[in-house]
C-alpha cells in the first residue's frame, strides 16, 4: 500500500502572481528576481519559492490571498510573528519581511525569509538524518524553554482534540477518558513548534533548519517530538514507541500523559480526515488518516489493547 506523503495544495506560482505582488516581493529582496522555485512539501495552496535575485542570492517567499485561502493568509501572518520572536539559537529561516498588499484580487498577505540552503529527509528516513531529527527536538525544548514570546497555549486547544465520544471505535470509550486530560497533559513553558514533521524539517551540510511556524504554541517541551513521532513512524522511521522510550525528552514524562496526549491526537486526525476534502488541499485527508492510524497503532500497543 502507498504511503501518503507530506505534499498537497495546488501551490501558487511565481509567474501567477500580479505584477504588483511581484514588484513588493522583489523590493522587499532588494533585487528582481530572475528564476523561481516552487517548494512542494506541506500542504497549502500559497506561493512557496525559493526566488533566484539577479545578484546572485536567493530568499524564500510566501503569498496568498484569503480569498483564496483564509487559512494560508492567516498563517503566513502567523508565522511572521513567531520568526521574528525566535532566538538566534534556534535554527529557523530569518525574517526578510512580511506584510500585506491589497490590489484587485484581494489581500495579499506576504513573507520574505533567508533561503536555507538544506534537503527535506529522505522517505524511508536514513539513520543519520533521523538522528539530526531527534537532536532537533532536544535542541528547539532547550533554546525554547522558556517561551521567548506569548503564544496560545496548547492547552487552550482541548476542544479540538476531544472527538472520541462522536467517533466509532472499539476503545471509544476509553479513548475518551484519555484525551479527557488533554489539557492537564500538554501543559508547560516552551514554545513548541506545533508540527514537527519531516516536510518542516530540512537538513542542511552542518546540521538542520525547523521552518513553517504558523502553529507555534505553548505547552510541555516534549511535545514537538511526541507529536512528531507517529510522522517518522508512517515513513519509514522505526517503532515510535521505541523511539521515545530512548530519547532524552522522554524522561520523567508520566506514561498517562503520553497517552492522552496520543489519543487526542488520534481522534482529531481521524475527524479531520472524514470531513470533506478541500479542493485546493485534495490529498490531505488521506494524509490526516495514515497519521491517525498509526498513532491508534502505537497507542493499543503502549495500552497492551487487542
Amino acid at each position: 500500500m502507498d504511503i501518503p506523503v507530506a505534499i498537497g495544495g495546488h501551490r501558487l506560482l511565481w509567474s501567477q502572481l500580479p505584477d504588483a505582488v511581484r514588484t513588493v516581493i522583489e523590493s522587499a529582496a532588494g533585487d528582481s528576481v530572475v528564476s523561481a522555485s516552487s517548494r512542494p512539501g506541506g500542504f497549502s495552496p500559497a506561493l512557496a519559492s525559493m526566488l533566484t535575485l539577479a545578484n546572485g542570492s536567493s530568499v524564500f517567499a510566501k503569498a496568498v490571498t484569503a480569498e483564496r485561502s483564509d487559512f494560508g493568509a492567516r498563517s503566513i501572518r502567523r508565522e511572521a510573528v513567531v520568526l521574528a520572536a525566535l532566538p538566534a539559537r534556534v535554527n529557523a529561516p530569518g525574517l526578510i519581511w512580511s506584510g500585506d498588499l491589497l490590489d484587485e484580487s484581494g489581500t495579499w498577505a506576504i513573507v520574505l525569509t533567508e533561503a536555507i540552503d538544506g534537503w527535506s529527509p529522505a522517505q524511508p528516513w536514513r539513520p543519520a538524518e533521523l538522528r539530526r531529527y531527534l537532536d532537533a527536538a532536544s535542541v528547539l525544548a532547550d533554546a525554547l524553554n522558556p517561551a521567548p514570546m506569548g503564544a496560545k497555549a496548547m492547552a487552550d486547544h482541548a476542544e479540538a482534540f476531544t472527538n472520541w465520544s462522536d467517533l466509532e471505535h472499539p476503545r471509544a470509550s476509553e479513548l475518551a477518558v484519555l484525551e479527557a486530560h488533554w489539557a492537564e497533559a500538554t501543559a508547560g513553558p516552551s514554545l513548541l513548534h506545533g508540527d514537527l514533521r519531516a516536510d518542516n524539517f530540512l537538513i542542511t551540510s552542518i546540521g538542520f533548519a525547523v521552518v513553517d511556524w504558523p502553529s507555534a504554541c505553548i505547552g510541555a517541551p516534549w511535545l514537538d517530538l511526541l507529536l512528531g513521532l507517529p510522522s517518522v513512524a508512517m515513513h519509514g522511521g522505526g517503532d515510535p514507541d521505541d523511539i521515545w522510550q530512548a530519547h532524552p525528552l522522554s524522561r520523567g514524562v508520566p506514561g498517562e500523559a503520553v497517552d492522552a496526549v496520543l489519543a487526542g491526537m488520534a481522534g482529531y486526525l481521524l475527524s479531520r480526515s472524514m470531513q470533506e476534502p478541500s479542493a485546493l488541499l485534495p490529498t490531505l485527508p488521506a494524509f490526516q488518516r495514515a497519521q491517525a492510524d498509526v498513532t491508534l497503532r502505537w497507542l493499543t500497543a503502549r495500552r497492551g489493547w487487542r
